[in-house]
């Protein structure tokens, strides 16, 4: 029989598609934005909650082998307010709240490379030591998804908590070490150079494959600035002529700004705005556009069927906050073990 998961706080699934690959069966899931539901539904199955996970009594949480899950990081990621009163930062504890009720064997936190020097993470240390989770001994470590088979540099977190014999955290593959990463190229190549359309074809989907193969219409200055960026380039290529006066004041920092990828190399973290190139490092390393939705989610090694609800933003915002399902597998696969004791 297969081993079970719940994934909190799921998104679109990127980790819960991690463990199904490894072998789970998912049967419980809760995200409250609507969209990232409905994607999730799409491709697991109608277990998932969509609402607050407060709203989730203890009686409604099956039993599981693995609990997963990511509590929102914006209080204390880079990007976000990095405020220690923020209220997201607390919702570690439903977390916490839905482990002791579904009695997993092992239980998975990801979050920012940030949080494992938060004050939330010293909380969650107390609560393993002394606390509601005595019972499960911990492991941590911040993993860089490259080092993992993703085509990505994304440094997560990774939390594993095991009740059953100590806690694992996956072994980085030797042969994708530094310099054999997996690449743009092993990625997207092959896709079409330019997409033919700027719209979703429907409203709200699911939509999967070159669907999302979706670019934008740049101004003609957008364009110009496009050319003029090599691969592994940015905004300080740029011509004085062509560069806006924020970027000409601010001689230093923000070098991803107006970047280019490079085929043989992986690309930077993909996050919610990877369609704006002046958001960061997002411009395709040949055509002059930025990558597309399905280039993004190629990047995030979700596989090309995946099915895909919600507008382009909403379906973006989906893709960047996920977990590159090459590192949820390979966590799923180290745990793996663990839930046969």
């Amino acid at each position: 029989m297969a081993p079970t998961v719940i994934d909190l706080f799921a998104g679109c699934g990127g980790m819960t598609a991690g463990f199904r690959h490894a072998g789970f069966t998912p049967v419980k899931a809760v995200e409250w934005n609507p969209d990232a539901a409905a994607t999730y539904a799409a491709n697991f199955g109608d277990h998932v909650f969509c609402g607050d996970i407060a709203d989730v009594a203890d009686r409604d949480v099956p039993e599981a082998d693995v609990v997963i899950g990511g509590p929102p990081c914006q209080g204390f990621s880079n990007l976000g307010t990095r405020d220690p009163a923020d209220p997201r930062n607390r919702l570690w504890r439903e977390y916490v709240r839905v482990v002791l009720a579904a009695n997993p064997k092992v239980f998975v936190i990801e979050n920012v490379d940030r949080f494992a020097r938060s004050h939330e993470f010293e909380l969650l240390l107390a609560e393993v030591k002394t606390g509601r989770l005595k019972q499960y001994a911990i492991t941590w470590d911040v993993l860089n998804a490259a080092d993992f088979g993703a085509p990505q540099r994304r440094s997560r977190t990774i939390v594993v908590g095991s009740r059953v014999g100590p806690p694992v955290l996956p072994a980085r593959l030797r042969e994708r070490a530094r310099g054999e990463w997996a690449t743009v190229r092993d990625a997207i190549s092959g896709l079409p150079l330019y997409p033919t359309t700027t719209q979703l074809p429907g409203r709200r989907g699911p939509f999967s494959g070159l669907d999302i193969h979706v670019g934008r219409r740049p101004t003609e200055l957008s364009r110009r600035r496009y050319e003029c960026i090599p691969p592994g380039g940015g905004r300080f290529d740029l011509p004085d002529d062509l560069m806006p006066d924020c970027w000409r004041n601010k001689p230093t920092g923000t070098t991803d700004v107006m970047g280019r990828l490079r085929w043989d190399e992986p690309s930077v973290t993909i996050r919610t705005e990877f369609f704006k190139p002046e958001k960061g490092r997002y411009l395709h390393p040949e055509a002059h556009r930025p990558i597309t939705h399905l280039e993004a989610a190629r990047l995030q090694t979700f596989p090309s069927d995946f099915l895909w609800c919600g507008s382009k933003v909403e379906i973006a915002r989906q893709i960047g906050n996920a977990v590159p399902v090459a590192l949820a597998a390979a966590i799923a696969t180290a745990v793996l073990p663990l839930t046969d004791r």
